[in-house]
């Protein structure tokens, strides 16, 4: 039972974060039109290592150097958040353009994150079910 826990453990974290993230996106768009609505958002890389981990601190960067301050990152989805606390909890998006009333929620990044992060749910469900078809196979003997 411990390797078929095992075996699913990453897909359960995975999971796990994107079911928050999609729920704090849903946040910052009810709340869109809230005075002194600050968006926020997970770095779903540093919460899934942190839940895999067991909250420990791990970092994953790719070491690129850049050459010129108009360079942009070598992370193509890197989002600068300002963090709030520990690796992995919910942090206020940076402010693109701002308000008069104070909120930074954009809705258009905002509908954005919130397509792009159901898409990636719907990709760990298939690849959780096509796991879990594997595994009833060996067991079966098929």
């Amino acid at each position: 039972m411990d390797r078929l826990d095992a075996a699913l453990a990453f897909h359960q974290s995975a999971l796990r974060v994107r079911a928050q993230r999609q729920e704090l996106i849903a946040a910052n768009i009810a709340n869109a039109d809230t005075p002194n609505y600050k968006a926020r958002d997970v770095n779903f890389t540093d919460a899934l290592n942190s839940a895999l981990s067991g909250n420990e601190t791990t970092s994953s960067s790719l070491g690129v150097s850049k050459t010129s301050s108009a360079h942009l990152s070598g992370d193509p989805t890197s989002v600068d958040y300002v963090p709030t606390g520990k690796p992995g909890e919910p942090m206020f998006r940076p402010l693109i353009q701002g308000s008069v009333d104070g909120n930074t929620v954009d809705m258009d990044v905002e509908r954005n994150q919130f397509a792009d992060n159901a898409i990636r749910y719907e990709a760990s469900l298939n690849m959780i079910n096509g796991q879990i078809k594997k595994l009833l196979s060996a067991i079966q003997g098929q």
